[in-house]
């Protein structure tokens, strides 16, 4: 039990652990966590649309993708330039001491998406980038001019049909759409 209370305690850092590429863009920001979540529920609810697929599994994977930067930080796209994090030993010693159950989903699940050799790992990474484009289209719609060029090379990263759809669908919708179309009667009571 020890073990998992530790891992517990390690993931918790990914909620202070800050995305990196965001002062390179100008504006906006979040934790590794928070990108982590919305990447899994837009990875689940794409792959429910394949009965072929597991959505479970495209979740899980994206739950635990990012878990070696509470080791390593998370590196942006600058960064992998000049330096190499080792996020094979970061996994390694994070999972040393749990149940050999947990440990093995976790590798499992990590090299799954790292691969990128299942239809499911295609589609979780492609739900990593959808979640950039999301909020790269909520920084253009608050009015960072920069955001649209970050955009153009995220959207050339996705690499299957369903994520290009989505995609389109995201950059057509107004990032206030959500609570802000279609409820006058909210705004007028």
């Amino acid at each position: 039990m020890k073990g998992l209370a530790n891992y517990f305690f390690e993931a918790g850092m990914l909620k202070k652990m800050r995305r990196t590429g965001y002062p390179f863009l100008g504006s906006g920001g979040e934790s590794v966590a928070d990108h982590c979540f919305r990447a899994a529920l837009i990875g689940y609810s794409l792959a429910l649309d394949d009965p072929e697929l597991d959505a479970a599994r495209v979740a899980l994977m994206l739950l635990h993708h990012d878990l070696a930067e509470a080791r390593t930080g998370d590196l942006n796209y600058m960064h992998k330039q000049y330096a190499r994090a080792d996020e094979a030993k970061a996994t390694e010693d994070m999972v040393d001491g749990l149940p050999e159950a947990v440990a093995g989903q976790v590798r499992a699940l990590v090299d799954e998406f790292n691969q990128k050799e299942t239809p499911e790992a295609r589609l979780a990474g492609d739900a990593d980038q959808l979640d950039l484009i999301v909020e790269l289209k909520e920084q253009q719609d608050l009015g960072n001019p920069y955001a649209r060029h970050w955009i153009h090379y995220a959207v050339k990263r996705l690499g299957t049909q369903a994520a290009r759809d989505m995609a389109r669908e995201i950059l057509d919708t107004d990032w206030t759409d959500w609570w802000f179309e279609k409820n006058d009667d909210l705004w007028v009571r």
